[in-house]
């Protein structure tokens, strides 16, 4: 069981750290940081905008950090916010503006290429069965931490 536990979190950190070498990698040859990615690519496959609250919970980041990430992309003019009448900030959609979006085709494209070589050598159903075996697991371990707090 040890050696399992010692398997899985080397492995996941490995994973982690590639991860971010390659979105900081990939995001300084567009100008971007690796913290800009999910959300571009969140609010590319939202074209009606998203509000920070729902960033937060697709890209499982904080209030602090979307709002960092959102401020960076509005300054880069990659985003916009699409203004309603007496709503606050958080409750107002970003949406992407023409510059934003060529900026996410291009990430699209980076994103697909990296997925492709993380899959290398494996089937279509093993890629599945990992995927679902790794959401089982993050969610289990998600319930741990729930009840370490209670």
């Amino acid at each position: 069981m040890i050696q399992r536990f010692e398997k899985f979190t080397t492995g996941i950190t490995r994973i982690y750290k590639s991860i971010q070498k390659i979105k900081k990698y990939n995001m300084s040859s567009l100008g971007l940081k690796g913290t800009h990615v999910m959300c571009l690519h969140y609010l590319s496959r939202h074209p009606e905008g998203l509000t920070a609250t729902k960033l937060c919970q697709l890209c499982s980041e904080d209030k602090a950090g979307i709002s960092r990430i959102l401020a960076d992309l509005k300054h880069k003019k990659l985003i916009r916010y699409e203004q309603e009448e007496n709503r606050k900030k958080y409750r107002t959609k970003a949406v992407l503006t023409k510059d934003g979006l060529n900026e996410s085709r291009k990430l699209t494209k980076l994103i697909l290429r990296a997925v492709d070589a993380g899959g290398k050598g494996l089937a279509e159903k093993e890629l599945d069965i990992f995927y679902r075996a790794l959401f089982i697991i993050a969610d289990n371990l998600e319930q741990v931490c729930l009840e370490m707090n209670q």
